[in-house]
């Protein structure tokens, strides 16, 4: 959601807040702001709008500041206005502060501290943070005293002009890292805001006060104790920061899914033994009776098939939920039950407080993620990383395919060492294996047909997408990222509910997207083609290269090199997202940071 830096060094701040908040970009937001330690007072400047619109006011102005927190603020209480923007101060400005999360019981001391003369100037929760910070002691002593007041989550980065060169970080529930570098330091809500600088990362807990100056740093629990913290080395790079001549970080990552493909199944796959291997997964026990899949959005999709491949491969029952809906049910789970968390971030929130309840009532959790060091990885009993790296488009696209694979490698692993995969499923499917990331760079390579389809069809208002079997999921994520990002209605379908209601949507203005898939689906997906065309609809299909049956029924058709049915998703997702790209390309979409949207969220 909300994007957090905070910067004390020998740098100036304002140049390092700004940079840091250019990186943040990516996560959504409607208005930005600094605050500035400045000759013994702290400097407000805030405004709505993207980060140009700060600059602009900061034009012209002369700072000196070598400590400071700046933040994007995406609106949860309070429209977006400048008033509402962050960094918030107390009445008589001797405290700034930036939060992401949500504070739940913010009415209540809102009365409170209106009752006791306080003056708000906001409509937000987070300013009630800043006046409960006001009083005696020392500003840790006030933060320690203020902190059990606070119901909700939180990342909070707080500058005390009585203190000039400090900066403070809270965590509860939010995520907030502190980089460290050669005489300077930074507290982020994400790793890129400081990439540039240093590599060097310490991940707050739940709970955890860190008081940083160009001297050093040190982490408190919220009882006042010292905690002792582990320094990890990121293992990204600046430059994957970077567009790298693309348009768009959407385009970008979608060609990365080659690679992504490659270092995903790389040190895994053992072609010479015919096996799947996970060195984190060497503890891993064989008996689990039920397999619960939680996550939200494209990682609930990708856990869709998960299921898929699980029950074909291991002969586990695969239940797959929303973490939002899971959250608040009284799940029947034991210790047998293998709760599988899928999330890119390793830092949403619904997934977290589902993964919390399933450890309550003694359930084993496997995090598949993307981050490491992030909340999911800590809370887990193993996690499997994707190796997706940074994806900076709101729109995932690269990390899906990366959840996709290690979910298939997964099914390998445990039905090879169950001995429940079928008789020669193993040695087929390494052996096709090495093909795929070729067969992707070939149907990259037709991009600029998909742009000419995507001409055809970005006027219209609503669109079908149709799958059976894997490709029913594929057809929930295809829906998904052409409304994201281009604001279309898609409705994802399972094809053989078509009759079942869906079907008269059917018209020559409503556009229809059919995954066709191998097998025995084949010929009803087929069956739904002739339907829709009945009734004068348009139909894009998504088939097998040289299906001609295909071709003589559909308007228009994509092909996909010839692939294992298994591995038909990990190539047919690429033309998906292309179309969704391109699509909303045509519109004049932002295609990297699209309205009301935010890449990890990390509030309910």
């Amino acid at each position: 959601m909300c994007g957090i830096i905070g910067y004390v060094g020998e740098r100036e701040a304002l140049c390092v807040l700004l940079g840091g908040l250019r990186r943040l970009e990516y996560r959504g937001y409607d208005s930005a702001g600094v605050a500035l330690q400045e000759k013994g007072r702290i400097v407000v400047v805030r405004k709505v709008g993207k980060i140009g619109v700060l600059e602009q006011e900061l034009a012209g102005k002369t700072f000196t500041s070598r400590c400071g927190i700046g933040h994007t603020r995406w609106a949860t209480h309070g429209v977006p206005a400048d008033h509402n923007a962050h960094p918030h101060t107390d009445c008589r400005k001797t405290l700034a502060l930036v939060h992401n999360g949500i504070i739940e019981n913010y009415r209540a001391l809102r009365e409170r501290l209106l009752a006791e003369g306080h003056r708000f100037l906001s409509e937000t929760d987070s300013e009630v943070v800043a006046h409960l910070l006001e009083g005696d002691g020392s500003p840790l002593e006030r933060i320690l005293r203020t902190l059990p007041l606070l119901e909700g989550s939180y990342a909070l980065c707080i500058l005390f002009a009585e203190e000039p060169g400090v900066l403070y970080g809270v965590r509860q529930f939010s995520p907030l890292i502190l980089g460290i570098g050669d005489g300077e330091y930074f507290l982020a809500s994400d790793v890129p805001a400081f990439l540039e600088y240093t590599r060097k990362a310490v991940f707050l807990e739940d709970g955890e006060i860190v008081r940083v100056s160009k001297d050093g740093w040190e982490v408190f629990h919220r009882t006042g104790e010292k905690c002792s913290k582990t320094v990890f080395t990121v293992p990204w790079d600046p430059v994957s920061a970077e567009r790298g001549g693309f348009k768009h970080f959407m385009l970008k990552e979608i060609h990365e899914q080659p690679r992504v493909f490659e270092d995903t199944i790389a040190g895994r796959v053992n072609l010479a033994r015919g096996e799947v291997e996970f060195e984190e997964l060497e503890d891993f026990p064989l008996d689990f009776s039920r397999v619960v899949a939680v996550a939200c959005g494209t990682a609930c999709h990708a856990g869709m098939l998960g299921k898929l491949y699980l029950e074909d491969f291991v002969h586990v029952p695969v239940d797959v939920e929303y973490a939002s809906e899971f959250r608040y049910r009284d799940p029947l789970l034991d210790e047998k039950t293998l709760v599988l968390a899928i999330s890119q971030s390793g830092e949403t929130a619904d997934t977290l407080r589902a993964v919390e309840l399933a450890k309550q009532k003694g359930a084993r959790i496997l995090a598949v993620c993307n981050v490491l060091g992030s909340s999911l990885t800590r809370l887990a009993d193993w996690t499997v990383y994707t190796r997706a790296g940074i994806e900076i488009g709101v729109a995932s696209t690269k990390a899906f395919l990366a959840q996709m694979t290690v979910l298939l490698l997964f099914g390998l692993f445990w039905g090879k060492r169950k001995g429940t995969l079928p008789p020669g499923t193993m040695e087929s499917l390494l052996e096709e294996m090495p093909t795929l990331p070729r067969k992707m760079r070939t149907l990259l390579s037709r991009e600029e047909d998909i742009h000419v389809l995507a001409r055809e069809f970005y006027l219209f208002k609503d669109f079908l997408y149709l799958g059976r079997g894997l490709y029913y999921p594929l057809a929930l994520e295809g829906a998904l990222k052409l409304k994201e990002i281009s604001y279309i209605h898609a409705e994802g379908l399972a094809a053989g509910e078509m009759k079942h209601g869906p079907i008269a949507l059917i018209e020559p203005d409503v556009a229809s997207f059919v995954l066709v898939g191998q097998g025995e689906r084949r010929l009803k997906v087929l069956g739904n083609i002739e339907e829709i065309k009945a009734r004068r609809g348009k139909v894009i299909a998504l088939c097998d290269e040289g299906d001609g049956e295909v071709r003589g029924k559909a308007d228009y058709v994509v092909e996909i090199p010839k692939t294992l049915e298994v591995f038909s998703p990990l190539l047919a997702i690429v033309p998906l997202q292309l179309f969704a790209y391109y699509v909303a390309l045509e519109k004049g979409c932002d295609v990297d940071q699209p309205r009301n949207l935010a890449k990890s969220v990390t509030v309910e």
